[in-house]
């Protein structure tokens, strides 16, 4: 049985978690500046943009909704393409609730901070206490500088050019896939990741945006319901 949160986590193992978890944050945090940015420009005020970060809080969805509305789609239109790109986070929940196990309030409030980051960064710990602070401080850090630096984008609007000019749109993939590397040590995880990819690159030409990252998770979803190992289980060791 896991345990239940409360134990002991060595001081050395938190502030590392922390450490890298603060850094994930930065990184992501600061590309909230190419969204407030974009936003404006498409043709929201700033405090659409800015109640967009807060409420719908997910980067790939975001982006797309501006981009549908960018190109001059219906808002419905946009909204759907959203809610599919959106539809990954649960897959996140499910994994997410038996491992962290917050209960009453504390489950619906973080449950606004289930993104792809805060959950790389706590399915990889070996402990439930690890766990909890991994996904805790990244999601935090996340929302807080996401929101945050969409105000920043949103009121400088164009007068700070195009944001990826800075590299900050590489700064985010560049931190997930530092997150994945250590996983790709094991064989079965490299071919689900090759799969997935492929998968996803044969889409693009024939799919709306977003749709190959749903195809992609579905494909490495459908793999680990098939082949499940003793490391894809959510009971966590004592500590």
């Amino acid at each position: 049985m896991a345990d239940s949160g409360k134990g002991d986590l060595a001081a050395t193992e938190r502030r590392a978690i922390v450490r890298d978890s603060l850094g994930v944050g930065i990184a992501t945090g600061l590309y909230g500046v190419s969204f407030g940015a974009v936003s404006v420009v498409a043709g929201l005020s700033v405090l659409q943009t800015c109640a967009l970060s807060l409420v719908m809080f997910t980067g790939a969805s975001q982006f797309a909704f501006i981009g549908v509305a960018a190109a001059g789609g219906a808002p419905v239109s946009g909204a759907v393409t959203a809610l599919m790109l959106g539809t990954r986070n649960t897959l996140y929940g499910l994994k997410l609730a038996p491992l962290l196990d917050f209960r009453g309030w504390r489950r619906a409030v973080t449950a606004q901070m289930v993104i792809d980051e805060s959950t790389a960064m706590s399915v990889m710990r070996e402990s439930r206490a690890a766990a909890r602070v991994g996904f805790l401080t990244t999601g935090i850090s996340v929302f807080v500088l996401w929101n945050l630096f969409t105000f920043v984008g949103a009121v400088a609007g164009n007068l700070i050019g195009d944001p990826r000019t800075y590299g900050l749109d590489a700064a985010v993939g560049g931190a997930f896939l530092a997150l994945l590397w250590p996983r790709l040590a094991d064989p079965r995880n490299r071919v689900i990741a090759f799969s997935a990819a492929a998968v996803a690159l044969t889409a693009v030409p024939f799919t709306a945006a977003g749709v190959p990252v749903l195809v992609a998770g579905g494909v490495a979803l459908l793999a680990g319901l098939l082949t499940p190992t003793a490391s894809d289980s959510t009971e966590l060791p004592r500590r």
